[in-house]
């Protein structure tokens, strides 16, 4: 457990799928994944897999439908998702983790309610909003020493099966099991301002200004939505970092600069 000596710090990182589609990447990423569960004692991953399901669907012959940035996902996407994101992006996750010497455990937000949702949007079909997330099986499996390794696939008490976009479902998983950290590891270099410049640091009001000014936008407004939204609901610190620069998460964990830190204000 722990090697800090003092109470176990919780960490939640959100690994998007691109960096999982390269194996060296993938690797070097869970060797670090390994050293922080070892000196912090308690670490979740959420991932996604986009481009692996976009990939998928294609061979299949099935088109990809986006409105707004979110995937229409029609009963035949549903079957993809669970093969796709509960399956193989899932389950090669956590042996890459097994591998680097961590007892990784690959659910997703079905298992155990872990995350409840509702539909969003008719027009998107199976797309869920999360309503409500119960971190028992987050708190179970890292009291006992696992890391938890998170499918962005959602459920409800009926039985219906949620498509769930992965920074909400990162953040929803934050905020409801108490973390101290949330790390969005990604394709970028962190936020960039007006000037295009990389921003080392940026208040959740600034944030919100540079989505409103039309400055982030696509997937960086996606995620600076979801880092607000996790400041909100009480983490405390939010890092948007290049997962593929070289010790990213050994950078973080020791409060080097890297990436953009976001904070309340």
């Amino acid at each position: 457990m722990g090697g800090n000596g003092g109470a176990a710090v919780k960490i939640l990182v959100k690994l998007g799928g691109t960096l999982l589609d390269d194996p060296a990447s993938k690797s070097n990423l869970c060797s670090q994944i390994a050293r922080l569960h070892a000196s912090a004692g308690q670490v979740t991953v959420v991932h996604g897999g986009g481009k692996q399901m976009t990939r998928f669907l294609t061979e299949r012959g099935v088109e990809s439908k986006f409105v707004n940035g979110l995937r229409v996902t029609s009963p035949d996407v549903v079957d993809a998702l669970l093969k796709v994101f509960t399956g193989s992006v899932n389950k090669e996750l956590a042996s890459a983790l097994v591998a680097a010497g961590v007892l990784a455990v690959g659910i997703s937000g079905i298992d155990a309610a872990l995350a409840e949702a509702e539909q969003f949007n008719p027009e998107l079909g199976q797309v869920g909003r999360i309503s409500k997330v119960n971190p028992e099986i987050l708190d179970t499996l890292c009291a006992a020493g696992f890391l938890p390794v998170v499918a962005c696939v959602a459920g409800d008490r009926s039985g219906a099966i949620y498509n769930v976009n992965a920074d909400q479902m990162a953040v929803a998983c934050a905020a409801g099991w108490g973390a101290d950290k949330l790390f969005f590891l990604t394709d970028v270099d962190g936020v960039r301002g007006a000037g295009g410049t990389p921003l080392a640091g940026l208040s959740s009001s600034a944030a919100q200004a540079l989505v409103r000014d039309g400055i982030a936008t696509g997937g960086m407004q996606a995620k600076l939505n979801a880092a607000c939204e996790a400041l909100e609901n009480g983490v405390a610190e939010v890092v948007i970092a290049p997962g593929a620069a070289a010790g990213i998460l050994d950078a973080l964990w020791s409060g080097q600069a890297a990436g953009t830190r976001l904070y309340k204000g």
